[in-house]
């Protein structure tokens, strides 16, 4: 038990003397990875460390995400700095044998970026050299279920310093002075947000960590949570210090099964060793956190629907005000923020708030995590300056569009969001840049898309997630979005007229202007986004030009029989070495025959 401020940093630096392996090896323990088998991985190393006699030298430490998940599993060897990525449990053997042993680089394991020599660290990986970790930094480095790991690397320090050289108002002031803005969509000004809850005269105050992840496609929020929750319980802690709350909550969904495990773990351990619980480092300073586990609600992700599933209603919003800040959970004054914002807090203390406002822009300070996926060569998690480029992150970081493609658009903000067009893609990503484009910051998912894609089926797709995921509490959003998503499919279906592209975008801007919260309001978005920017394609729609059948091109059909054997309704014609044709009539446009087709014979819709 930790008693005081001192007592922690000393246990800190026992914790560094009693660290004298050789070598560390750094396995990726993320949902990414452990998807391709990185629990296999750590067992195997353990097993042939042991079966060498290396135990006293080396050690396995399992972590969080290292980001590059699509060259996963990943794993790092440390004190030499060298990464090695798509390792498989073939490669353990060669690993140990080779670079523990002998001391020699496994060359073939190295990422080798296209036209580029093979990097033996993630410093000359163009996937990394333009990112700027803050809020990651600790993802990938620590084992996030040893919380002496986590002391290794400076958590509760911050704590500490704020409950021993701090009062409320100095923390307001630090965060007020950083800049640091909502990293949950709404980007409001997180030190003001902090100051109203602390000004609310009460009892009794609340905060509250949002890790109500759910937009498609978005992972930010999960990842921090698997790599590094003591850096989440500890900003909780300090939120609470500063508005005079004792007592936090942290709204997870259930599906976030490993993340939820590692904060749990780290609950224990942070209260077994006096971090969280009663007069904290001798403070007099008492506070604690529980979970509630969330059903996977989208407009869970809006606080007071939040907080009214906490409290055991039904998850819809109420028109503000009363804010939380004033009326919240069980009508107390509420302090909300979500993942990211919280992992961004002992940074800024204990680095100060100068440090932070020097990255970013004017207005919108700091680091900003995206979930990079789509059409793009480099798939993952990125934590990058704010004021980067689309372009940056598209084709530096993410290694441009996949094969031999063209970008036609990216999605920022998920279904709240809008698209950015290759001739936007020099727009810096900032709160106000990303708005004035007619796309949003959201939480932070940001897909690629190539040429190929139809952008009518893009907004259908999101319209068909928002109707689902819509509370049903006020008629424009219940009824709006269900209709927006019945004229899409009119269009899509070849049933559509004209005159359905005027009534889609008044209904659209009707259900922005009248929703009750951020879903409805936002839902149309990614229509009204398409609409403008592909409007062609909508009439092709509207007007039936568009072709939704498959064909086939004589000049390459080799004959083969692949697309003919897996077509689902038998549409296709031809024998063996004969040119195959397709009853376009019949052709349903599942794919099938495109994906089988090994001469890239197939003509899409």
């Amino acid at each position: 038990m930790l008693e005081s401020f001192e007592a922690l940093k000393n246990w800190k630096s026992t914790i560094k003397e009693q660290s004298t392996h050789r070598l560390e090896i750094l396995v990726c323990a993320g949902t990414s990875c452990l998807s391709s088998q990185a629990d296999a991985l750590l067992e195997m190393f353990t097993h042939e460390i042991h079966e060498y006699s290396l135990d006293a030298e080396v050690v396995v430490t399992p972590t969080g995400c290292f980001g590059f998940c699509g060259q996963g599993p990943i794993l790092k060897i440390e004190p030499d700095n060298v990464t090695y990525v798509q390792v498989g449990a073939d490669d353990v053997k060669t690993i140990v044998d080779e670079h523990l042993n002998a001391g020699r680089i496994v060359e073939h394991l190295l990422y080798d970026p296209p036209g580029q020599k093979r990097s033996t660290s993630e410093a000359g990986m163009p996937f990394y050299q333009k990112q700027h970790r803050v809020a990651l930094k600790k993802c990938g480095v620590i084992d996030p279920k040893n919380i002496e790991h986590a002391i290794k690397h400076s958590a509760y320090e911050a704590l500490g310093t704020v409950l021993h050289t701090m009062d409320s108002d100095d923390v307001i002031d630090i965060i007020k002075q950083s800049g640091l803005r909502g990293r949950g969509g709404g980007g409001f000004p997180t030190g003001l947000k902090w100051q109203f809850t602390s000004t609310t005269q009460a009892d009794e105050k609340y905060v509250v960590c949002n890790a109500d992840e759910g937009d498609p496609g978005a992972f930010m929020d999960r990842s921090i949570m698997e790599g590094d929750p003591h850096t989440i319980l500890e900003a909780m802690a300090i939120n609470g210090y500063a508005v005079g709350a004792n007592k936090g909550f942290i709204y997870i969904r259930a599906e976030y099964e490993l993340a939820t495990q590692r904060l749990f773990k780290a609950l224990s351990d942070a209260r077994k060793h006096g971090l969280l619980g009663q007069n904290i480092l001798g403070s007099g300073f008492d506070f604690d956190i529980e979970i509630k586990l969330g059903a996977g609600a989208f407009v869970c992700g809006e606080e007071t629907a939040l907080i009214h599933s906490m409290e055991g209603y039904r998850g819809e919003p109420t028109t503000k005000p009363p804010f939380p800040s004033d009326v919240g959970f069980r009508t107390l004054p509420t302090n909300v923020n979500n993942v990211e914002t919280y992992a961004n807090i002992p940074s800024i203390i204990l680095k100060g708030q100068r440090w932070f406002q020097s990255i970013g822009t004017k207005n919108s300070k700091g680091t900003k995590v995206f979930a990079l996926a789509g059409d793009v060569v480099n798939i993952g998690l990125v934590e990058v300056p704010m004021g980067i480029t689309v372009r940056e992150i598209v084709e530096d970081i993410g290694g441009g569009v996949d094969g031999d493609k063209k970008l036609k658009a990216v999605q920022i903000g998920g279904p709240s969001g809008g698209v950015i067009t290759g001739d936007d893609l020099d727009l810096p990503i900032d709160y106000d840049s990303l708005q004035s484009a007619g796309a949003m910051m959201g939480s932070g998912g940001l897909i690629v898309m190539d040429d190929d894609t139809d952008m009518v089926e893009i907004a259908k797709f999101y319209l068909e997630f928002t109707e689902d995921e819509s509370c049903g509490k006020c008629t424009p959003c219940r009824i709006g979005t269900k209709r927006i998503h019945e004229i899409l499919h009119r269009l899509t279906d070849m049933e559509g007229t004209p005159e359905d592209l005027e009534l889609l975008e008044a209904l659209c801007n009707n259900v922005k202007n009248t929703s009750l919260c951020g879903l409805g309001q936002s839902a149309p978005n990614p229509v009204l986004s398409t609409m403008h920017h592909f409007k062609n394609e909508y009439e092709d729609y509207a007007y039936r030009r568009k072709k939704t059948s498959y064909s086939i091109d004589a000049d390459k059909c080799i004959g083969c029989t692949r697309c003919k054997k897996v077509c689902p309704v038998d549409c296709i014609s031809g024998s063996v070495k004969t040119v195959h044709v397709i009853d376009e009539s019949a052709c349903i446009a599942c794919g099938a025959c495109d994906d089988a087709c090994p001469v890239d014979a197939i003509i899409r819709p």
